[in-house]
């Protein structure tokens, strides 16, 4: 069972109330009590189902885990507040939703499946490359990429911050002219795709990702958001465990080829997300953000 106590800055940030950032303001300036105290030690250990923590004079309330998918357009960034006034991913959120944060990023001119969450164990195991969580993308190319192109991205291309792991990558029916192809990664260099095909001597013209894990974009339309169900989420959690074992947390699609059948991947219940870092680290604790 995953424990309950934590940091009072984690606990704010875990019942959705704010960021940990936030939460270290807020307690630094005295808004915070706990069990009637006021508490300005972000670090102190607390308990949410048995102390009683204020905000504001205001109880924490308990919250349930929010899991949410978007279909992020062009043209959003995947932030919560931009200096130049940019259109963000918040902006297409419901007025009433939770505080929930992005789980990994798109860029600007990149579309797709965007999770968000207010489970932060769940978005750091997603975000770890340790957990080999399949990203897969259709990809729009200015010019066709040749066979022995296609392979070198199944091996791994030499970019200036490394060579980038294996890809699954296939051809897909050209679109308005264009070729296409589905390119599926298990890590997320910054614009990697892009500066991967740049590589090979084409260039992205349009890019979208349609799976996370097991995870499919279907057929959520452009700048709508829904929870996950019940049944998407613990296939994605169960996607988790199987990786910390050795698998790997891939789509639905690349599930089907592999296995032939169809459906996501089994499993019962609910995973903790500290066990499953547990089996990847060998050790408990916490670890930094990763993008």
């Amino acid at each position: 069972m995953e424990r309950r106590r934590r940091t009072l800055e984690r606990a704010l940030s875990r019942a959705g109330v704010c960021s940990r950032e936030e939460a270290l303001r807020r307690i630094a300036a005295g808004r915070v009590r706990v069990n009637g105290l006021v508490a300005r030690d972000a670090r102190v250990w607390v308990d949410p189902e048995q102390d009683r923590i204020e905000v504001d004079g205001r109880a924490l309330a308990r919250r349930g885990v929010a899991v949410l998918a978007l279909n992020k357009p062009v043209g959003y960034l995947t932030t919560r507040t931009d200096p130049g006034g940019r259109k963000t991913v918040y902006e297409l959120l419901p007025a009433d939703t939770r505080w929930v944060v992005p789980v990994g990023r798109l860029d600007r001119d990149t579309s797709g499946l965007l999770l968000l969450t207010n489970d932060t164990d769940l978005a750091a195991a997603l975000t770890d490359p340790r957990s080999h969580v399949e990203k897969v993308y259709v990809v729009e190319l200015a010019a066709a990429l040749t066979d022995e192109s296609l392979e070198a991205l199944r091996r791994g291309i030499e970019l200036d911050d490394g060579r980038t792991a294996p890809a699954r990558v296939r051809r897909l029916a050209a679109r308005g002219g264009r070729a296409r192809i589905e390119l599926a990664l298990m890590e997320g260099k910054n614009r990697q795709v892009r500066r991967m095909v740049r590589a090979l001597g084409s260039y992205v013209v349009a890019l979208e990702r349609v799976a996370i894990g097991p995870l499919r974009l279907g057929e959520l339309a452009p700048g709508v958001a829904r929870p996950l169900t019940r049944a998407e989420e613990r296939r994605l959690r169960a996607a988790l465990v199987r990786a910390a074992f050795g698998g790997a947390a891939r789509s639905d699609v690349a599930e089907e080829r592999r296995t032939g059948r169809r459906g996501g991947p089994g499993g019962r219940g609910r995973a903790s997300e500290s066990s499953v870092r547990k089996k990847q680290t060998g050790r408990r604790g916490e670890r930094g953000d990763q993008r």
